[in-house]
């Protein structure tokens, strides 16, 4: 299981890599045609080095964050807002009610996702699927979307889930059953905007309500009991 540890995520390498050279050659484009500088040009090397600024600050990686330590505790595996929080039928793995809380993450937010807590990887399968806008109900199960379940010493059970939106359209993991599940270490990641479901037991000490703010790793999801 990779690690990361660098200011910038790997998967970003080769995203800025293209985005500078397409940004270059957009430039030297303007210039061959309209030699001459302008205020449209000026505005428009604006416009590129903000571009340019997002793109790189989409693949920045946390490392200034602690990991919060507190028994039973839930953590957010994502950065983003609480857009559901609601009882449920678990259809894939558990076949039983459970208490969804889903967080979606703009392009605007860390999108690097984080394991909530210690225990194990039990179960991890890839879907394919469509790209509907990742606030909608029908995302969690019809768009491309990845299933995580963790297991801790106590036997408790979660169910994570990756699932990429109307933007984004690639899920990054590489997990695979057994491999060890560290609190605030990486799971994986989602490019451009998407949106990251957890699936808990019903008598879980929800600590979160629709619209609050999500740090991955910090703030505290829930506690289980």
């Amino acid at each position: 299981m990779k690690r990361i540890h660098k200011r910038l995520h790997e998967e970003g390498t080769k995203a800025i890599i293209v985005a500078t050279a397409i940004i270059i050659l957009l430039i030297v484009a303007l210039n061959w045609i309209w030699p001459s500088q302008t205020a449209w040009h000026y505005l428009f090397y604006v416009f590129e080095l903000v571009v340019l600024t997002l793109v790189v600050r989409f693949f920045r990686v946390p490392i200034w964050r602690k990991t919060t330590i507190e028994d039973d505790a839930v953590l957010s595996p994502a950065d983003g807002r609480v857009a559901a929080n609601e009882v449920v039928v678990e259809d894939e793995w558990f076949h039983e009610k459970r208490r969804q809380i889903s967080i979606f993450m703009s392009i605007y937010n860390v999108h690097i996702n984080f394991f909530p807590f210690d225990g194990e990887v039990t179960y991890y399968k890839y879907h394919p699927g469509k790209f509907l806008l990742a606030f909608k109900p029908k995302s969690s199960t019809e768009n491309e979307h990845n299933t995580i379940i963790l297991k801790d010493k106590k036997g408790r059970e979660v169910l994570v889930r990756q699932i990429a939106g109307f933007v984004a359209r690639r899920i990054v993991c590489d997990l695979q059953s057994g491999d060890e599940a560290v609190a605030g270490e990486e799971l994986g990641m989602i490019r451009f905007g998407s949106r990251v479901d957890v699936f808990l037991p019903l008598d879980a000490e929800i600590n979160v309500k629709i619209g609050d703010k999500m740090i991955g790793k910090e703030t505290v999801l829930a506690r289980l009991k």
